[in-house]
Formats: structure tokens, sequence, C-alpha cells
């Protein structure tokens, strides 16, 4: 009996020690990749919405992926200010390859259309002041058909390093099992890691992952910088509505796990395109603000609108997106065609934004009391409210029993910011 009743004991201690480890990992947030890089959301350009995989120079040059154009690209974002707003990162995406390795077994450029190398590239790139992001895939071939990592993932994260790039966004095709996906993704980190170089790492981890199984995003952020969850966004509102319905619908899986260096991923800005009218493009500014999103446009910077421009640039918005906090904003209430979203900021703010998903008719009003913001907080005693867009306006001072009414175009969007006093 006795010897039982010591090992009941050792039981109940162990179990006692079991339930403080979670309860202690419950309140801990998930940990970052442990590179120091993506503080806050990665900014700046992507071509794959807008170029997709146009090669054939021949054809069409101006459309053509090439280093032509990402030259073009970075001197825009320099002489047209998106550098010093944030927009640091050009990407290249997939079809930037020759169709095959060359003899050592490494990855190569298509000679035709990037002649003098990736390496030379980042070169002018970096003189800009910017940083060049470049694409490649866990499996045998990348969804484009290119060469694929699988089996190579420690020599092209040399070849990476070697060609001064800092970033790479990892896409997950053609890879056969979850094990050999999660696998590929995590030897790939700690590859970058190894280089010594600093590299930002985009991951498509959850993104195939979540078709069989439900994915650990406490694992995720531990090897990526940020992480696709949705299918590719198109120039088209149906497409942002189905981002922003997936994201609200699992934010309770999805939201706290972001932070300073490792961020959910709704793809990218389609704003200065063609398929958003104006008060759709101000919802996807907005909410990917609120998101804590990386702000990653795809459009041609040589023929962008001045107000698609001017709401890209906007440094309030990117202010609120960029905000040191880290935390993920998240819908609160969705009503009569209304959603309504909040986001702790830094110092006590919040920003909040109410968007109107009605497509029929004309501006909505739509009033909220303040007590019901930041589980009461966000305005308690006294605040200023800020409205950011569509237009920059003061809302005065107000306290935490105020109601404020807002008038909302359809598919469009109000973000405000309140400042507690």
């Amino acid at each position: 009996m006795a010897v039982g009743g010591s090992r009941r004991g050792d039981r109940s201690r162990a179990g006692l020690l079991v339930l403080i480890v979670a309860v202690l990992q419950a309140a801990c947030p998930a940990e970052a990749l442990e590179n120091g890089l993506a503080r806050t959301p990665p900014m700046g350009w992507l071509h794959w919405e807008r170029f997709l995989c146009q090669i054939d120079c021949s054809h069409d040059p101006r459309q053509c992926i090439s280093e032509k154009l990402f030259m073009q690209m970075a001197d825009l974002m320099v002489s047209e200010g998106w550098r010093d707003v944030g927009y640091q990162y050009l990407c290249i995406d997939d079809c930037w390859m020759a169709p095959s390795r060359d003899e050592q077994g490494r990855l190569q450029p298509d000679p035709k259309r990037f002649p003098s190398g990736i390496a030379k590239l980042a070169d002018y790139v970096h003189s800009k002041g910017l940083k060049l992001g470049i694409y490649a895939d866990v499996g045998n071939k990348t969804c484009a058909g290119f060469p694929g990592s699988y089996g190579y993932y420690e020599l092209d994260a040399q070849t990476f390093a070697s060609w001064g790039v800092d970033l790479l966004k990892f896409d997950g095709c053609n890879c056969n099992t979850l094990e050999l996906l999660a696998e590929g993704y995590k030897t790939m980190s700690r590859a970058l890691n190894k280089t010594g170089r600093s590299i930002v790492y985009s991951c498509e981890w959850p993104l195939y992952q979540r078709i069989l199984q439900k994915p650990n995003y406490t694992e995720i952020k531990q090897y990526c910088n940020y992480w696709r969850n949705f299918a590719d966004i198109y120039d088209a509102w149906n497409s942002v509505k189905n981002v922003l319905d997936w994201t609200s619908h699992n934010q309770e899986d999805i939201t706290d796990v972001a932070g300073p260096g490792g961020w959910n991923d709704p793809d990218m800005l389609v704003i200065g395109n063609f398929g958003l009218s104006w008060d759709q493009q101000i919802t996807q500014m907005a909410l990917w603000a609120m998101m804590a999103a990386p702000l990653l446009m795809s459009n041609d910077l040589r023929h962008i609108s001045s107000a698609s421009k001017a709401l890209l640039q906007n440094k309030e918005v990117i202010a609120i997106n960029q905000d040191s906090l880290g935390k993920q904003g998240y819908q609160i209430t969705e009503e009569d065609g209304f959603e309504l979203w909040e986001r702790p900021l830094s110092g006590g703010a919040y920003a909040i934004a109410i968007v109107n998903r009605q497509e029929i008719g004309g501006p909505q009003t739509y009033k909220f009391s303040l007590a019901f913001l930041g589980s009461g907080l966000a305005c308690n005693p006294a605040c200023s409210v800020q409205q950011i867009l569509p237009t920059s306006r003061n809302l005065g001072l107000q306290n935490w029993v105020s109601f404020l009414k807002v008038l909302v175009n359809p598919t469009g969007t109000v973000l405000l910011k309140t400042v507690v006093i």
C-alpha cells in the first residue's frame, strides 16, 4: 500500500506539473522564428498578380518577367516615394528560372531575360536602398513547372545568400505528402539561417496543409516570418471578400499567433489595377492594415493613378499596419450588412474599421457605442477620434458612453483611430 500510495502521489504531482506547463504555454505568445527579421509586417512590391508568368519578351517586353522590369520598378520605388514610406522589398515571384539547374546543381535564372544574373540585379536593388526578394518551391517543381528545391534545400539557400537575396517566398506546389511538406519548410528555414545572411522567410505551409490537416500555427511561427493561409488573391472584389470572410471566420485560430517576427499573410494588395472600385480599394487598404498584413503591392508602378498611389502611400494607414505592438485586428460584430473590426495599437490606442458589405443602394449610416470597443477601454474615460479613411478628419473628443455615426459607401470602409486622453 505504501508503494502504491507513493506512485499515486507521483502521478498527482506529475499531473499538476503538466497542468501548470499547459497554463503557462497558453498564457505566452507563440515564439517567432529567431532570425530577428520582420518585426513589423514587410512592405514592398511583388510581381505575381499583375504580371503572372509572362516570359515571352518578344511578344510584350514591357510585361515580361525580366531584369529590366525589376530595375524599372526599383527606380520608381525610389523616385515616386514608395521607399520613403516603407515599401522596401522588390520581390520576384515564379517564372524567373531557367528550365533546368546548372552543372553544379544550382538554380539559374533564364539567361535571356536575366542576362546579368540575379546577383547583379540584387546589387542594383541594394544601390537604391531597397531589398530583393525571390521565389522557390518546397516540392519537385514550382507551381509553373520550373525546378523545385526538394533535395536541394541547403544548396538553394546558399545560392540565394551568395546572390544577396533578402527575402524568400517559398511555395508549396508539387510536394507529395504532408510530412515532406512540413519537413521541407523546416529544413529550408534552418538552411537560410545557416547561411548567416538575413533573409526574410515567407511560407505557404498552412495554405497547403489545411486541406488535410489543421495547421499548428505555433510551430509555423517558429520557422517562418509570415505565411499564407488562403488561396491566391485576384484583382476582383469577390476575391477580396473571400479573404476577409475566411480571415474573420478563422480568427480564433490565427489572430493571437501574429506578432513581431511572424505574420498572417492574406496575399497581395491589388490596389491600382483594374478590378476594384475606389471604395473597394479603400476597403482592401484599411483591412490589410487592420490585419497587420504584409503590404506587398502587385501592380504596375509605371501606370498607377494618383488616387491609388496616395492611398497606398497614406502614412496614417501605414502607421496602423506597422504599429509596434504587433497585434492583429479582428472582427467584433457583423450585423445588417455591416462589419465592425478593431485592432489594439501601442499606447492604448485602437484602430476601428466599419465595413459596409452591401452591394446595392447608396451610402448607409452605421451607429455604434464607443463603450463597445476594446472591452470598454478604447475610450475610457475619454478619447480623441480621428477618421483616416476615406478622408482624414477630426471627430473630436469623445467619452466612453459616446455614440458615433459614420456614413459608409457600399463595399466601402471607414477607418478610425482612437487615442485615450
